[in-house]
């Protein structure tokens, strides 16, 4: 798709993320966004937000938005594609609802939205859409015009999301002791959620044990596992973990968690492992903590030596996947025959989400989807 340039129908790219606190005062007024409606106290938010405070009350993710944002707009004007590209969030500013008034302001009528969660679930799918609807309905009441509002298809198995992983894999492996290299283990990890939540990830059809969500995830890692094997010659053995659940303990959540897994995989003699965030866009504060310090933290505590390799966050390979992704979904826009990209095992994924896919808690408008209020 080099070739392509024109964008249209779309007249510009919103960047529609999770959001983080960029200081102490932040934390807990952040934290009451992304809890709101479930009544917790301060005192428990000020608690849960000890990670943040740990790092000066500063998430990482929203730089790593702001990277990525540079990045796509590098890749647009390199590749001459002219296409304004902005950026909104679901839980501190810049808000969605203000990024989608100043779209508007701007002229902007039809808009492709890249969601930083390359995987089907409920948090990662459709709570984006619920926000996107939400948001477009506030622009209804006050009176200005709603644009329409694609989001761009899941990513997981784009090349340009999957090699970064490879090749951060591959400099993990490099910098583990000699002597314990060979027998590593890849520990591949991901955000753990309900097991009732994965189970009904994705379309109807994907329902079922660990629905899109694994499946997604577990075709990623193979890839990785198969790349790596081109490379090196070695085929490391491997598993899916998960880390960062956050629920109530007698409510079933996506298992084994990283620390219980670098301790079976020390109890069992396993020399060294690499920790490959594959289900995380960027270093946002799930990896910084969770990972590069509990994780760490535990490895040390076992004597374990463990590496662990980069997210995607802003690599050029991304941004120009995003291009592609992008293009590609103008042209069938436009009713064009166009490729689509994708590597592994379950081929591309759907443009429009069907009724049905990653069904919410409570019955909520969605946009982007067959059931869209917003057409």
């Amino acid at each position: 798709m080099s070739d392509l340039r024109a964008p249209a129908p779309y007249d510009a790219l919103l960047l529609l993320s999770f959001g983080g606190p960029e200081g102490p005062d932040d934390v807990v007024p952040f934290l009451a966004n992304v809890t709101r409606g479930r009544g917790i106290p301060e005192e428990r938010l000020k608690e849960v937000g000890k990670h943040y405070f740990l790092f000066g009350g500063v998430s990482p993710i929203n730089a790593q938005n702001r990277a990525l944002l540079d990045a796509l707009r590098k890749d647009f004007a390199d590749h001459g594609l002219d296409l304004p590209v902005y950026w909104g969030n679901r839980n501190w500013a810049p808000y969605l609802t203000d990024t989608l008034r100043e779209m508007v302001a701007d002229g902007h009528r039809r808009i492709a939205v890249l969601a930083t969660s390359a995987y089907a679930s409920y948090s990662g799918c459709r709570q984006y859409r619920e926000n996107l609807a939400e948001s477009l309905a506030v622009l209804e009441a006050e009176g200005l015009p709603v644009p329409r509002v694609d989001k761009l298809r899941h990513y997981f198995n784009h090349p340009g999301f999957v090699r970064p992983m490879v090749d951060g894999v591959l400099a993990s492996l490099a910098e583990l002791p000699e002597g314990a290299r060979v027998g590593a283990h890849l520990a591949f990890t991901t955000h753990s959620i309900p097991v009732s939540a994965a189970d009904t990830s994705g379309p109807e059809e994907a329902h079922g044990d660990g629905g899109a969500y694994v499946a997604e995830h577990l075709d990623v890692a193979r890839m990785i596992v198969d790349a790596v094997r081109e490379e090196t010659g070695v085929t490391y053995p491997w598993q899916l973990v998960y880390q960062s659940r956050s629920g109530a303990p007698h409510i079933p959540w996506l298992e084994p968690d990283i620390c219980d897994h670098l301790e079976a995989l020390h109890g069992a003699g396993v020399p060294a492992v690499v920790m490959a965030p594959i289900g995380f866009v960027s270093d946002h504060m799930e990896v910084l903590y969770d990972l590069d310090t509990e994780a760490t933290a535990k490895a040390a505590e076992l004597g374990l030596p463990v590496r662990r390799s980069a997210t995607v966050g802003a690599d050029p390979r991304f941004a120009g996947a995003v291009r592609e992704l992008v293009l590609e979904r103008a042209a069938t826009e436009l009713g064009r025959t166009v490729e689509r990209c994708a590597l592994g095992a379950l081929g591309p994924s759907h443009d429009l989400c069907p009724v049905g896919c990653c069904p919410a808690r409570a019955l909520k408008p969605a946009a982007a989807g067959a059931d869209s209020p917003f057409a």
